[in-house]
C-alpha cells in the first residue's frame, strides 16, 4: 500500500490579486495561501509531507472541461491593462482578472493534476493541493464566483482519461454550491458529486433552484448528484458529521469509488464571513478520516474557499495532520443536529431512495417546516455584509481559536501500538510495534487485587493492563491483545479503567458475550453485535444488535455502522474505545477491520482491541490498520436484508431521544417537530 502525504504549494499563485475596489471580490486574497503555509510550518507539518512540484496544466487538459473559446478569453487577459481587465471581469459573476490570472489558473489546475498522478501512481497515499484561484463554480464557458478553471472537474476528467477510472467521488464541503461541477457531471453516472451548501431556500448565492435537495442529476446521471442545502446559518460539528454518517457514507460505500476528490472549501468553518457557520477546525479532521476509508485510501483534497485566515489555516492543518495519520482530537460541542439539519438530511435521503440500494428498505419520508421556511417572507438579506461581519468576527474568532487550538493541537502522535501476543504470533508484528516485554507484576497485582481473578496470574493479562495505562497516558496510541477468555479480560480492563479514573469507555463487543457488566452510571456504553438472538431489553448504555452476515465474501454491515453504531458512538464521545472480538463472531474479516478503523476517529484515536485466541486470523489485518497501513476492501456491495434494516429502524426509533444523532435516519418524533 502506498504511504506518505503529498503537499503541493507554489508562491506563484499568490500573484493573482484584485487591483481595483470591489466589495464582493476583495475577500479572495493572496494571504489565503501564505497563511495556510505559514501555519503548516508552525506545526512542523511541511517536513512530514512529500513535496510535489507544481506544473502548468496544458491547454488540452483545460479543454477536458472548458471550451476553446473560453480558454482564449482567459488567455487574452495576460496582456490587458487595468480598465480592460475590469471590463472583462464585469462580464462574469463575482470574478476578477489580473495579468497573472491565466498563469495562476494554469498552475492551480496543473497542481491538482500532479496530485492525482502522485496518488494514482502510488508515489503517495493521499495529499492536498493549496491552490488559487479556486475552481468549483467555473463552468464550461464562464468564470464564476472567484473561479477561473474548474480544477477538480478537470482532475476527474483527467483521471478518467489517463487511468481509465469508472467511478470517481467528488465531495464539495465548501459553503457555496459548486454548481460548475454539478453542471459538468449532471448526466454522468461515473462521477458521484456531493455538495452541502448554504442555501436558505434559494436566498443565498448562487441562488439556484438546482442547488436544492431534489436536484439529483439528469438522464443516466440521476441519483449521482447529491445536494444538501443548509437553510439557516450556524451549522456546526454535529450537523456536518450527521450528514456524512446518514447521507454520504451509505451512498458512497455502495458506489465504491476508485478515487476521491475533495473540493475543500473552509468557508464552512467557524468565523468565516461568507459561511457564518460554526464548525471548528477539528471537524474537518473527522470528515477527512471518514473519506480515507474509501477508494483504498486514494484521496486528493484541493483548496477552494475560506476567507477567515485563522480559521482557514487551522482547518487546513487539521486536515493535513489527519492525512498523515495523526490521532484525531475530540469534537467539541454537543453532538445533536439542529432541526433544520434534520429536515435537509431527511429530504435528501427521501429524494435518493429510488436510486440507491442502501435506502431501499429505509422509511425515508420528506420533512417540512422544521427550519426557517415559515419565517421567510420574500427575499432575505444577510444580517451583515461580508465586510461588516469580517470586522466583527475576526477578532472574536481569533480569540476563540487561540484557546481552542491549545486544547487540541497539543495532542501527541506516538505512531506506536503496544501488543500482548503469544510468541507464536510475534512474526506478524512490524518493527514499529512496541512489544510489552517486562511488567512490574507485583505492583499491577496489588493495584488489581480487587478483581480476584485467575487471569491475573497470566503474564499476558498483566502486559495488557500495563499498556492500557500507556494508552490512557497517551504514551502509545493503541493496543492489541489476545485472550482465551475475552469477556473476563474485558471485565478486568473496565475495572482498571475505573481505577484510572477514565470517565467514559465505549465497548463494542462482536460475538457471544457471556457476562454482565454494570452499565447504569454511563461510564461504560456497551454495543453487543451478535448472531445469537437474545431476549434483551435495549437501554441507553446497553445496546444489543442481532446481526449475522450471510455471505462473508461481502459485507452488509455498513448500514449498521453508519446508521447506528457511529451515530451513537459520536453522541457518547468516549475517552477510550475498546473493541472485543469474541467467540462465534459473525462479521466478515473486512467488516471487523472497517469497524475498528472507523472507531479510531473517537477518543483521540485511543483504541484497545481484545481478540479471542481462536480468532487469531484477524491479527495481521488489525495490526496493520492500527498502524494506519491498511484500508479494508469491502468486496461487492450487498445491501442489508429487509429484516436487518427493520431491526435497525426499531432501534433508532427506540433510542433517538437518548442519542440525538440517530434522529437523522429515524422518524422524527412529534416532540421534536
Amino acid at each position: 500500500m502506498a504511504s506518505g502525504t503529498a503537499l503541493i504549494y507554489d508562491d506563484e499563485m499568490r500573484n493573482h490579486k484584485l487591483i481595483w475596489d470591489d466589495p464582493i471580490c476583495e475577500i479572495e486574497v493572496p494571504e489565503r495561501l501564505c497563511s495556510c503555509y505559514e501555519q503548516l510550518q508552525g506545526y512542523n507539518l511541511i517536513e512530514r509531507c512529500t513535496s510535489v512540484p507544481v506544473r502548468e496544466a496544458t491547454e488540452d487538459e483545460i479543454m477536458l472541461v472548458h471550451s476553446s473559446d473560453y480558454l482564449e478569453i482567459v488567455k487574452s487577459t495576460e496582456k490587458m491593462k487595468q480598465e480592460e481587465l475590469r471590463k472583462i471581469s464585469a462580464d462574469f459573476d463575482a470574478v476578477y482578472f489580473h495579468p497573472t490570472t491565466y498563469l495562476c489558473a494554469k498552475l492551480a489546475a496543473g497542481a491538482t493534476l500532479e496530485l492525482v498522478d502522485a496518488v494514482m501512481l502510488g508515489r503517495t497515499r493521499n495529499g492536498m493541493a493549496l491552490v488559487r484561484p479556486p475552481g468549483h463554480h467555473s463552468q464550461r464557458n464562464a468564470a464564476n464566483g472567484f473561479c477561473i478553471f474548474n480544477n477538480v472537474a478537470i482532475a476527474a476528467k483527467y483521471a478518467q482519461k489517463k487511468y481509465g477510472l469508472e467511478r470517481i467521488l467528488i465531495v464539495d464541503w465548501d459553503v457555496h454550491h459548486g454548481q460548475g461541477i454539478q453542471y459538468i457531471f449532471d448526466e454522468d453516472p461515473s462521477v458521484l458529486y456531493f455538495s452541502w451548501h448554504r442555501f436558505e431556500h434559494q436566498q443565498f448565492w448562487p441562488s439556484l433552484k438546482e442547488s436544492d435537495y431534489d436536484a439529483v442529476g439528469q438522464g443516466k446521471g440521476k441519483g449521482f448528484n447529491i445536494n444538501v442545502p443548509w437553510n439557516k446559518v450556524g451549522m456546526g460539528n454535529a450537523d456536518y458529521v450527521a450528514v456524512f454518517l446518514h447521507v454520504l457514507l451509505p451512498l458512497v460505500f455502495e458506489f465504491d469509488p476508485e478515487l476521491v476528490l475533495v473540493s475543500a472549501g473552509f468557508d464552512s468553518g467557524i468565523g468565516d464571513p461568507e459561511g457564518q457557520m460554526c464548525a471548528t477546525p477539528e471537524c474537518f479532521a473527522h470528515l477527512t478520516h471518514f473519506l480515507m476509508h474509501l477508494a483504498k485510501g486514494k484521496l486528493c483534497l484541493v483548496l477552494e474557499g475560506g476567507y477567515h485566515l485563522r480559521s482557514l489555516s487551522e482547518s487546513v492543518c487539521m486536515t493535513i495532520k489527519t492525512l498523515l495519520g495523526d490521532p484525531l482530537p475530540r469534537l467539541s460541542g454537543e453532538m445533536a443536529p439542529c432541526l433544520s439539519a434534520l429536515e435537509s438530511i431527511h429530504n435528501v435521503r427521501a429524494a435518493h431512495k429510488t436510486y440507491w440500494k442502501c435506502l431501499l428498505h429505509e422509511g425515508t419520508t420528506p420533512l417540512q417546516d422544521l427550519s426557517t421556511r415559515s419565517h421567510l417572507t420574500g427575499k432575505v438579506e444577510p444580517a451583515q455584509t461580508p465586510q461588516e461581519a469580517k470586522k466583527d468576527e475576526v477578532i472574536e474568532t481569533d480569540r476563540f481559536l487561540d484557546q481552542h487550538m491549545k486544547n487540541i493541537a497539543s495532542l501527541k502522535s506516538p505512531f506506536r501500538i503496544a501488543v500482548a501476543l503469544d510468541e507464536s504470533d510475534s512474526h506478524l508484528l512490524p518493527p514499529s510495534v512496541q512489544i510489552e516485554k517486562g511488567t512490574d507484576a507485583k505492583e499491577l497485582r496489588t493495584t488489581s487485587s480487587v478483581f480476584d481473578s485467575k487471569l491475573l496470574k497470566e503474564e499476558k493479562v498483566l502486559k495488557m493492563l500495563a499498556f492500557l495505562e500507556k494508552i490512557i497516558k497517551k504514551e502509545v496510541t493503541s493496543g492489541l491483545a489476545t485472550s482465551p477468555v475475552v469477556s473476563e479480560s474485558l471485565a478486568i480492563v473496565l475495572k482498571h479503567c475505573s481505577s484510572l479514573k477514565v470517565q467514559k469507555v465505549l465497548c463494542v463487543f462482536v460475538g457471544d458475550m457471556d457476562m454482565k457488566i454494570d452499565l447504569e452510571d454511563g461510564k461504560v456504553l456497551l454495543i453487543n453485535i451478535s448472531a445469537k438472538q437474545l431476549e434483551r431489553s435495549n437501554t441507553k448504555y446497553n445496546i444489543f444488535l442481532h446481526w449475522k452476515e450471510k455471505d462473508l465474501e461481502t459485507t452488509t454491515f455498513i448500514s449498521a455502522l453508519t446508521g447506528l453504531i457511529l451515530p451513537v458512538a459520536y453522541s457518547y464521545q468516549p475517552d477510550l474505545t475498546v473493541v472485543i472480538i469474541g467467540q462465534n463472531q459473525s462479521l466478515s474479516q473486512n467488516g471487523i477491520s472497517l469497524l475498528i478503523s472507523l472507531l479510531q476517529g473517537l477518543a483521540q484515536s485511543q483504541v484497545l482491541v481484545l481478540i479471542q485466541e481462536s480468532e487469531s486470523k484477524l491479527l495481521q489485518d488489525v495490526i496493520k490498520l492500527l498502524m494506519g497501513d491498511f484500508t479494508p476492501f469491502l468486496g461487492n456491495y450487498t445491501p442489508a436484508s429487509k429484516e436487518n434494516v427493520q431491526m435497525l429502524t426499531e432501534l433508532r426509533q427506540q433510542l433517538q431521544q437518548e442519542w440525538k444523532m440517530l434522529q437523522c435516519s429515524a422518524e422524527v418524533s412529534s416532540a421534536e417537530k
